[in-house]
């Protein structure tokens, strides 16, 4: 997920590495842990593999020299990939996985942000259908602990909610589109015939 996070912030604009982990604790820092022990093997193994490259090198405040970091063409083919991509983990990396790739919606085509949410909401979906499976055999008798529960239940519901709004509002968007698209393509195909017979009468 760093390397996912690294490459979309690279990818809005160049940046030092200081100022990338500054930027990953304020966007990412509730879904990752951010360290300057993981960023500069990061940076150096992602311009290895040819991801980002040094533009140029700014000085420090302590005097040092800091390279400022572009992302490549290869290394936005690389943040898609991994933006699109759906690996096998916990339930917690998966809604921590979802946050970051949210983040940089932006930066999608609508259809891939749809695949994404209707992919996320059945994740969730399944979850739910777990939780109400245990809920028989393992509901907790702790007051402390049934919150807990009811809070983690209140979560999902809440995230299944949200996920369904974004999902109406991007296939809004999209009909809007293609709407627009649509009369685009008639007023011109309009002013195409009306212009073929101005040159049939003039004829």
């Amino acid at each position: 997920m760093l390397e996912l996070s690294a490459l979309g912030l690279l990818q809005r604009e160049p940046l030092h590495g200081y100022r990338l982990k500054q930027q990953l604790e304020l966007f990412m820092g509730s879904c990752i842990s951010v360290n300057y022990g993981a960023i500069y093997p990061l940076l150096k193994r992602l311009e290895e593999r040819g991801y980002i490259v040094v533009i140029s090198e700014a000085a420090g405040e302590a005097g040092c020299s800091r390279k400022i970091y572009q992302i490549t063409e290869q290394g936005r083919d690389r943040w898609r990939e991994k933006m699109l991509e759906h690996p096998k983990e916990s339930w917690l990396k998966t809604r921590s996985r979802f946050v970051i790739k949210f983040f940089f919606f932006s930066d999608l085509e609508a259809p891939e942000r749809i695949k994404l949410i209707e992919h996320r909401l059945i994740v969730c979906k399944l979850r739910q259908e777990y939780l109400e499976s245990q809920k028989s055999e393992n509901i907790p008798k702790d007051p402390y602990q049934i919150s807990a529960w009811n809070r983690s239940k209140s979560n999902l519901n809440s995230e299944i909610k949200w996920l369904r709004q974004e999902l109406v509002r991007e296939l809004e968007l999209v009909n809007y589109e293609n709407e627009t698209a649509d009369k685009l393509n008639f007023n011109s195909r309009l002013s195409a015939e009306i212009i073929s017979r101005k040159n049939q009468k003039s004829r």
